[in-house]
C-alpha cells in the first residue's frame, strides 16, 4: 500500500465529527513569527486519536472480532482505546512500565486494557506484536502504517487551510509518523513549505537514521519528552522523512523544559515534553524565523502532574529564575543576617534556607548555609552571585 493524498483527504472524511479541527494560535507574547497548532486541545489531548481512528475504521469485521492490540508510550493508546471502544471492538495495549500514570489510567478510562512491559517503547512494541501472533490480535501500529500516517497528515491539510501563507512547519518526531503525514500533506499542497522535524537529543532515532542513510537503533536515554521516547523509526517513516522532510533537528532536555514553561507562562497552554519539542527548538534559536510563518504542532497535553512540577522547577533554574547555592559562614552571632540582608539589597528573593552548625564539611568556627534564591533572569542571578563572591562569600 502507498500512501496518497486522496488517502489523506478520506481520513479527514472519515474523522470528521470524530477529532477536532484544533486552533492554530498567533503566539504573539512568544515570537512575532511563531504560530502554534494546538493538537494539545485535541480530544485525547494528543493528534493520536486520528491515525489510530482512521486505522481502526478501516479493518474488516474479522480483524475487529479478533481484538485490538497497539503498542504505545500513552498517546496512541488512548487514541486507539477511545476508537475501538467507539465502535464495541476490545483493545488491549502495551506500554512501557515508564509511562506516565496518568497515560495509564486515562487509556483505562477509554476502555483499553493496558499491558505494562519493562524497557523502553520498542520492547513494548516487540511485546505488542508478539502478543499479536500468539493471541491472534490485530496490531495498529503507532507509526509505521500509511493508514496511521495518512491520519496525522490530517494535521497538514488543517495547517494549509488555517495558515495559507505559511513558511516553515515544525514537528515533533519520535516514530516519525505525524511528520511523516504532516510532511507528504504539505508538500504535495505547497511544496515550497519548509518542513522541519524536532527530536530529542537523548534519543535522536530519525535524526541518527536520516544522517547514515539508512533505519538505525540508538541508545536508550532518559528523556521527559516520552512520547517521542522511540530507539528505531519505522521504514515506511523513514522513506518518507527522507524525501519530504527538509531536517531534522535535536534539542536539550533544558531547552523542552524552558519550552513547557514559557508555554505556561506566556501562552496559558500546557504541553507535555514531547508536544513542547518544536517550540523548544525556534526558543534556542535553532529555527530561523526572521521575516517568515512559522507553524509549531504542539503535538500533545498529557503531562504527569508530578512532572510538570519537576519540569518547571527545571526550567526556572535553566532560565536564571531559580538559583541553588551554598556558601560558608563563620558562625558568629549576627553572620547570617547579615549575607541575608546583602541578598536581599541586591534584589533577590530567598525561597528557601538550610543553615548547618554542625556539618564534618567546614572548620570548628564555621556553618554552611545552603539557599535556594529567586532571582530575575540569568543576569541577574550572576550579578548577584558575583556580588556575594566580591563581598568575601565563597559560593560552591
Amino acid at each position: 500500500m502507498m500512501l496518497t493524498l486522496p488517502m489523506v483527504y478520506d481520513a479527514q472524511r472519515v474523522l470528521k465529527g470524530v477529532a477536532e479541527e484544533t486552533p492554530m494560535i498567533h503566539a504573539t507574547k512568544i515570537n512575532e513569527s511563531l504560530y502554534l497548532k494546538s493538537e494539545n486541545l485535541q480530544r485525547t489531548g494528543s493528534f493520536k486519536l486520528r491515525g489510530a481512528y482512521y486505522k481502526v475504521s478501516t479493518l474488516t469485521e474479522e480483524e475487529k472480532e479478533r481484538g485490538v492490540i497497539a503498542a504505545s508510550a500513552g498517546n496512541h493508546a488512548q487514541g486507539v482505546a477511545l476508537a475501538c471502544t467507539s465502535i464495541g471492538v476490545k483493545s488491549y495495549i502495551c506500554m512501557p512500565a515508564y509511562a506516565p500514570i496518568a497515560k495509564v489510567e486515562a487509556t483505562k478510562a477509554y476502555g483499553g486494557e493496558p499491558i505494562l512491559v519493562p524497557g523502553a517503547f520498542d520492547d513494548a512494541a516487540e511485546e505488542a506484536v508478539r502478543l499479536s501472533e500468539e493471541k491472534g490480535y490485530t496490531f495498529v501500529a503507532p507509526f509505521n502504517d500509511e493508514k496511521v500516517i495518512a491520519g496525522q497528515g490530517t494535521i497538514g491539510l488543517e495547517i494549509i487551510t488555517e495558515l495559507p501563507d505559511v513558511d516553515v512547519v515544525v514537528v515533533p518526531v519520535g516514530g516519525g509518523g505525524l511528520i511523516s503525514g504532516v510532511a507528504y500533506a504539505i508538500k504535495q499542497i505547497k511544496p515550497g513549505c519548509q518542513v522541519i522535524g524536532v527530536q530529542t537529543a537523548a534519543t535522536p532515532s530519525m535524526a541518527a537514521s536520516i544522517d547514515a542513510g539508512h533505519v538505525v537503533k540508538v541508545e536508550d536515554a532518559p528523556t521527559i519528552a516520552d512520547g517521542i521516547h522511540v530507539l528505531q523509526p519505522g521504514d515506511i517513516t523513514f522513506d518518507i522523512c527522507q524525501q519530504y522532510v527538509d531536517s531534522v533537528i535535536t534539542v536539550t532536555e533544558d531547552e523542552i523544559a524552558v519550552a513547557i514553561l514559557t508555554l505556561m507562562e506566556k501562552q496559558k497552554t500546557v504541553a507535555e515534553g514531547a508536544g513542547a519539542t518544536a517550540v523548544a527548538a525556534v526558543l534556542a534559536g535553532k529555527i530561523d524565523t526572521k521575516g517568515k510563518k512559522v507553524c509549531c504542532i504542539v503535538s500533545g497535553g498529557n503531562i504527569d502532574v508530578t512532572m510538570l512540577n519537576r519540569v518547571i522547577t527545571r526550567g526556572l533554574i535553566t532560565t536564571g529564575r531559580l538559583t541553588d547555592l551554598t556558601t560558608k559562614l563563620v558562625d558568629k552571632a549576627g553572620a547570617l543576617m547579615e549575607m541575608l540582608h546583602f541578598i536581599t539589597e541586591k534584589g533577590a528573593n530567598i525561597v528557601n534556607i538550610h543553615h548547618e552548625r554542625e556539618s564534618m564539611r567546614v572548620a570548628v568556627n564555621e556553618c554552611v548555609v545552603h539557599m535556594i534564591l529567586e532571582t530575575r533572569d540569568l543576569e541577574h542571578k550572576e550579578e548577584v552571585l558575583a556580588a556575594l563572591r566580591q563581598a568575601g562569600y565563597m559560593i560552591y
